[in-house]
């Protein structure tokens, strides 16, 4: 049987370009639970172009917003996962799906860009390469073996995942304007092209190799907007200045990622 991983998070589907959206902590819980909404037919569609190909496939739903992302009952065809980073065990998975991604922090035009935080964390760079939650999340299923074979988000996500993983096939919801501002696709459009998007990506899992271009050992370099509390100590930390850490590890599952 085909096991499918569906890494999701809220900045990405079509009708969300607001930090007010994403946000519960701004004071709009509502526009919170309507962006809910539109990332769950998303997911949905998504499942259904994987079942449309493997019609018994196991697909796994992670939710991967900070606050929270889905509502359990909203996925329909998956299991809805949330504690933890089970993508950092993907024993058995076939295949790893980004739905509802965003692109990393400080990329021109991309809606709601950030790395990890959209209020604390300036940037992230892997040995010397500036990486955002893609990339991170795609080369810890690549050196399990898991290839990442899919994407949907803006168009800047979209152009971040094939710096990474030439391959993948995409599904551009939105075009990008500004960090709160873009261009949306009708929801039924979205999730058509998402839906024949995951279609075509789970028949080519075996065309898409897994993305493992970053080696170790690894140096993880963290840039804040703000200095931070410097919690992070012990060996292979190292404080650069008052806003940048380096952190060395020999596996990438091991970073805070």
């Amino acid at each position: 049987m085909k096991s499918f991983f569906i890494l999701t998070d809220l900045e990405g589907p079509s009708g969300v370009d607001s930090f007010t959206q994403t946000r519960p902590g701004d004071g709009y819980p509502e526009r919170v639970e309507a962006a809910k909404k539109l990332l769950a037919r998303e997911v949905n569609a998504c499942i259904e172009g994987i079942r449309s190909v493997y019609p018994e496939a196991r697909v796994d739903v992670w939710d991967g917003h900070g606050p929270g992302g889905l509502v359990a009952e909203d996925v329909i065809g998956g299991r809805y996962l949330r504690e933890g980073k089970p993508y950092k065990q993907l024993d058995g998975f076939d295949a790893l799906l980004f739905v509802g991604q965003h692109a990393m922090a400080g990329t021109f035009n991309a809606p709601l860009n950030h790395t990890y935080s959209s209020k604390t964390i300036a940037y992230y760079k892997l040995n010397g390469v500036f990486i955002g939650e893609f990339g991170a999340r795609a080369l810890i299923a690549g050196v399990q073996g898991v290839p990442t074979v899919f994407l949907s988000g803006d168009d800047k996500a979209a152009l971040e995942a094939r710096m990474f993983v030439p391959e993948i096939e995409t599904a551009v919801v939105k075009q990008g304007q500004g960090i709160e501002a873009a261009i949306h696709l009708d929801g039924e459009e979205a999730c058509r092209i998402v839906r024949e998007g995951a279609a075509r990506a789970v028949r080519r899992t075996a065309d898409i190799a897994p993305f493992t271009g970053i080696s170790a050992p690894y140096v993880l370099e963290i840039g804040y907007l703000e200095p931070p509390q410097k919690d992070m100590q012990g060996p292979g930390i190292e404080w650069i200045n008052d806003r940048t850490v380096r952190i060395r590890r020999d596996d990438i599952r091991d970073f805070p990622l």
